[in-house]
């Protein structure tokens, strides 16, 4: 059977594809594959733009290990199984009077994918859905089940939070969670000029701050969500005026504008500055897990690299002074946010305040262009691709750029010293196993 990831980058045809429901089945299937001498991938939503979960030769479907294991409402912590999707986990931990504290806008993912692969959402104290981790369970290549924390077997802690799927199959996430809160969401279009000369200052007084620029006009569309209690009044948009916002206008308009301009490339750039100045403001709040997360109908690729925060104004004004000379025009826009440094080896965001950029080009338009100028200005500054995300860099370059990579790869070679785990993208990104 053929697995294509969401946007269609990838694809693979797996020998075998294992469905476990338990941690020792997990455990027995992995050290058979060892033994046998094959490799394995864990696949989780396909929702990653690269071929991280292509498997070659096994590959582990977890669509059936799903679920909460066990939760202390006194802590706040919540062990939750790997194959579980951040929407369901979320509806969970609604149904516990606990929430995330911190999420992307997609939650199609699987807690264990979304870790591994470094999913972020946006906000200056704040770091990526990895940082929330207290603890994971994994299953190594010898079949062993272990545990990790900041207190038990820290360097795989370091190293596992993101993990890539290198060093073992997480069984099972321990997530510190909050009691539930409201996000109160104020979007509206202002002068990108205006934006970019506020940045830092919007940044530090709100919670979770970001911006989408549409390349061919002068406006972006501002989003500052910031956090309330519970017991705050929640004023909803309205079924109706979702359906206009979100479903007609940002996917069913966006899908006909991106499917014109696939068709006509000559009208993108005249009708990209109409749409921008089309943006509409709105006020709004609710839980917080229905303001983080937005319906996206529209596929696109994307790549995204996090910079240091105090580049991002020089990669912003070099990539909006290439974007004009593409030969090919670009339909979708660019999103702009920022997390807190962390000490996850592997994490975009590890040792230096950060400020994530991400281009989009619709499915079908040529992107390499516009993908490989944007690499080449983000790596003057040190950029880091998401892992999850579209990039040509490899170990040799992704080195230079993390300062714990080789503590990265000792952890995986004292785990998976055969490279059971691994797979071609893998050897690309880590080096050979």
């Amino acid at each position: 059977m053929t697995w294509s990831n969401w946007a269609g980058t990838a694809n693979a045809t797996p020998l075998r594809v294992h469905r476990p429901r338990s941690t020792a089945e997990i455990a027995e299937v992995v050290h058979g594959i060892t033994e046998a001498g094959h490799r394995v991938r864990a696949q989780g939503s396909g929702h990653s733009f690269t071929a991280i979960a292509a498997a070659d030769s096994d590959a582990l479907d977890l669509t059936g290990w799903t679920g909460i294991e066990r939760a202390d409402l006194e802590t706040n912590r919540v062990t939750v199984r790997s194959g579980t999707t951040l929407r369901d986990l979320n509806a969970a931990l609604d149904q516990l009077g606990l929430a995330m504290t911190n999420l992307g806008d997609i939650d199609a993912q699987t807690i264990s994918g979304a870790i591994s692969t470094g999913t972020h959402g946006t906000g200056a104290r704040f770091g990526g859905i990895a940082t929330q981790i207290a603890a994971l369970e994994l299953v190594l290549a010898d079949g062993s089940v272990v545990t990790c924390s900041a207190d038990e077997r820290p360097d795989l802690f370091h190293a596992a939070r993101v993990g890539l799927g290198a060093l073992g199959v997480i069984s099972t996430v321990t997530v510190q969670c909050e009691p539930s809160f409201v996000l109160s969401a104020q979007e509206r279009p202002e002068p990108l000029e205006q934006v970019l000369d506020g940045f830092d200052e919007f940044a530090a007084d709100n919670d979770h701050f970001e911006f989408y620029w549409f390349p061919y006009g002068s406006k972006a569309l501002v989003k500052r969500n910031n956090r309330l209690p519970l017991d705050a009044e929640r004023k909803p948009l309205s079924r109706l005026r979702q359906f206009v916002d979100y479903e007609l206008t940002e996917n069913v308009g966006l899908s006909a504008y991106c499917r014109l301009g696939r068709a006509m490339p000559k009208v993108v750039r005249p009708l990209g500055r109409v749409v921008a100045n089309l943006l509409s403001a709105r006020e709004y709040s609710d839980l917080s897990h229905r303001v983080f997360v937005t319906h996206r109908g529209v596929r696109f690729v994307e790549s995204e690299y996090a910079v240091p925060r105090e580049s991002l104004h020089d990669v912003l004004a070099e990539l909006r002074a290439f974007v004009p000379r593409l030969q090919n025009p670009v339909t979708f826009p660019v999103e702009v946010r920022v997390a807190a440094a962390d000490d996850i080896w592997l994490s975009t965001a590890n040792g230096r305040d950060s400020a994530y950029i991400a281009i989009h080009q619709f499915v079908g338009m040529p992107y390499r262009e516009y993908f490989d100028a944007f690499a080449a200005i983000a790596g003057q500054v040190g950029g880091r691709p998401h892992w999850g995300k579209m990039h040509d860099l490899d170990a040799s370059v992704l080195r230079t750029r993390y300062p714990h990579f080789d503590d990265f790869l000792r952890v995986r070679k004292e785990c998976d010293p055969a490279g059971t785990f691994a797979n071609t993208h893998l050897d690309r990104v880590l080096g050979p196993a």
